[in-house]
């Protein structure tokens, strides 16, 4: 099952329409994912099976017919006894009993040892039951190899669920789009659209790449970005993204974002990667297996053969069936599979909230994170700026001064510049500025008509010097300074709403027993107002992105856990530098979406706790299947070697303990977060 496992959650999304070849149900494995002839995965296993009552026949199919001859040759045994019955006929009525679930496993065993793979789960399998038949238990070796296929397949369907919400992200992105080339609709692979191309989006087709909405408004489902099922109405001029799907009217969308870079093909590439950033449960139990098994087997070679030199009564055929029954009871399936379907599980709730891991290894991380630091603008408050006053002195034109700020505000993808241009209005192209400098953590600097031109805060106007005549700490909104030919100009104030949910995420992570920081390099009291409103006690303003480092520095030099939430480029390397990265990938840059090792989609803070309360949880279900598994397992071995355990004990310990494991494993698919 292990190989199925890794195959299906190793999917590349450009075989998603591919039909996967039949494997047996049964695939416990060490192998690695293999590339199949079309360039994808061979996930193995049955991807496109699951969905039909006829599929769910065919896949049981073997179990079936294996079951039916089970139980009426013991019957035939026990219950109702046939003179013919007996010696080869009986023999052979086992032996075709055992074929269709035994044959898979017979096969996967040889390829394995092929591989120089020895001590497989198959392998295992093989040697008891094949030696059961060998001392003349046939039904339990049908019986033996009957449950731990269906065990298998039940393992394959979990999975399947498992990966179903990350297999609806990989579906969405259209391969082919409708482009208008001299206003004439023209379908055309998504992956060969230029930046510029003018995209004809009919209703209920999905969008292939970025861009911006050029009708005056659309609705579109972002359910497979965000999570969220409810519309979200988009304008004229506002950023559509790939995998949304339009509402019921037609929409043109300028494509602004190559293919390969569109945020659905960064989101698909974070999930195809997710699964190989592996948590310390599971690098655990991949090593453990490795060793465990082999010394299973010899353990249960020295089970049969020791106690010939010990026991005055040694009877050969009873100690080969307590090793026999020793290899059931320790084939390590259980763990095997459960814990990466645990953690495969939580990457897979976690999506069909909008929330993104980069690997299981987060999902422990995020569990214990003891503070979580948070940056205001863009994951508190909304991050859509607009300007409230525009404050010139007289001895300035205050028409020729905002004309120049807009067009080196233009050069900046802050959400600052984006209020100031709203407000202003088009860029003016007569204005050329010379010399265009950005001071991370200020603002920005230009030359205009010989003369310098600095906007920003007035941190920005400290560094260089320039007085002015107002007390900055007396105005709660944000303050954008302007500084022209060396001479304080004026200031703009712009104000941000706080998100809606905002204030419950500050409620929910205090029930968590996180601590909560805020910082910024907003203005302290702008900061310390919004802090008050959600009731978040510490909080700094006025701080540049090393200032934000030092911060979170001061929190890891007390051993604890941090997790910081950001959305801007400034956020990047204190992302980096957390226990825990968090972005907003709505409004997110590049830079920080690639740096954090979680990504939440539709920028909403209450998908912190959520994220956490995620990854609580599925520690906790997979420390719950190591300890079932363990205690169980131990338990029996040990009746099994003093000759107290059957077949049918064995396969409780094994199939039974796998299937509890995977039962509980699956419950965080239908939790509500």
């Amino acid at each position: 099952m292990k190989l199925e496992t890794q195959k299906m959650i190793h999917q590349d999304k450009e075989v998603k329409n591919t039909k996967s070849k039949p494997k047996p149900s049964c695939c416990c494995s060490h192998d690695e994912p293999v590339h199949s002839e079309n360039g994808g995965h061979d996930h193995g296993g049955h991807d496109h099976e699951h969905n039909t009552e006829g599929g769910l026949f065919k896949l049981f199919m073997p179990s079936i017919i294996s079951l039916v001859l089970l139980i009426i040759g013991i019957g035939f045994d026990n219950y109702y006894p046939q003179n013919w019955f007996t010696g080869y006929i009986r023999i052979a009525w086992y032996i075709i009993a055992y074929l269709p679930v035994g044959i898979p496993v017979l096969k996967e065993a040889y390829e394995s040892i092929v591989k120089g793979d020895v001590f497989s789960e198959f392998f295992l399998m093989c040697i008891a039951t094949i030696g059961a038949f060998a001392i003349g238990q046939y039904p339990e070796g049908v019986a033996v190899m009957l449950f731990y296929t269906i065990g298998e397949t039940f393992q394959g369907m979990a999975v399947n669920r498992a990966k179903s919400s990350i297999k609806s992200l990989l579906d969405q992105r259209p391969d082919e789009v409708t482009i208008l080339e001299n206003n004439v609709a023209v379908k055309v692979k998504a992956k060969d659209v230029k930046i510029g191309a003018i995209i004809q989006l009919k209703a209920g087709e999905k969008l292939g790449l970025d861009g911006e909405l050029l009708s005056d408004s659309a609705s579109f489902n972002t359910a497979a970005l965000t999570g969220e099922s409810k519309p979200d109405t988009k304008k004229k001029g506002e950023t559509v993204l790939a995998g949304m799907i339009n509402g019921n009217t037609i929409a043109e969308v300028k494509v602004t974002t190559a293919y390969n870079d569109s945020k659905l093909s960064k989101i698909l590439e974070l999930v195809q990667n997710a699964t190989t950033k592996k948590a310390p449960a599971e690098l655990f139990i991949r090593k453990f297996a490795k060793i465990y098994t082999p010394i299973v087997v010899y353990l249960a070679i020295a089970i049969c053969l020791v106690p010939m030199l010990f026991v005055d009564n040694y009877v050969f055929s009873d100690w080969l069936y307590r090793a026999l029954v020793f290899l059931v009871i320790s084939c390590p399936c259980a763990l095997v599979i459960s814990i990466p379907l645990g953690y495969f599980g939580g990457i897979g709730a976690a999506s069909k909230n909008g929330i993104l891991f980069k690997g299981s290894n987060f999902l422990d991380s995020i569990s214990t994170i003891q503070n979580v630091v948070v940056d205001k603008t863009g994951t508190m408050t909304e991050g859509v700026f607009k300007v409230q006053e525009v404050i010139i002195k007289t001895e300035f034109d205050k028409e020729e001064i905002l004309k120049i700020v807009n067009a080196l505000e233009s050069r900046s993808t802050h959400p600052v510049a984006t209020a100031i241009h709203n407000h202003v209005g088009p860029i003016d192209s007569s204005v050329e500025l010379k010399d265009i400098e950005e001071i991370a953590g200020h603002g920005l600097k230009a030359s205009f008509n010989g003369k310098e031109l600095h906007v920003g805060n007035f941190k920005l106007l400290d560094k260089y010097s320039i007085p002015f005549d107002i007390d900055p700490s007396a105005i709660v909104y944000t303050t954008i300074a302007i500084a022209y030919d060396g001479k304080f100009a004026g200031y703009l104030t712009i104000a941000d709403e706080i998100k809606e949910d905002a204030k419950e995420t500050v409620s929910k992570l205090k029930s968590l027993g996180v601590k909560l920081t805020m910082l910024s390099g907003d203005k302290t009291n702008v900061v310390q107002f919004v802090a008050d409103k959600l009731g978040i006690t510490k909080s700094f303003g006025d701080l540049l992105p090393e200032d934000k480092v030092n911060k979170v520095n001061e929190i890891k030099a007390k051993n604890e856990t941090v997790a910081f939430v950001g959305d801007g480029v400034n956020d990047a390397p204190v992302i980096a530098l957390s226990t825990v990265g968090i972005a907003m990938g709505g409004l997110g840059s590049d830079a920080t979406i690639e740096t954090a090792d979680i990504v939440i989609q539709d920028d909403k803070p209450s998908k912190i706790p959520m994220a956490i309360n995620i990854g609580k949880q599925t520690k906790k279900i997979v420390w719950q299947n190591i300890i079932l598994a363990f205690a169980v397992k131990a338990f029996v071995l040990i009746l099994g070697a003093g000759g107290l355990a059957t077949m049918w004990e064995a396969v409780f310990a094994d199939v039974g303990v796998a299937l509890l494991a995977i039962l509980n494993a699956v419950r965080i698919q239908r939790m509500k977060f």
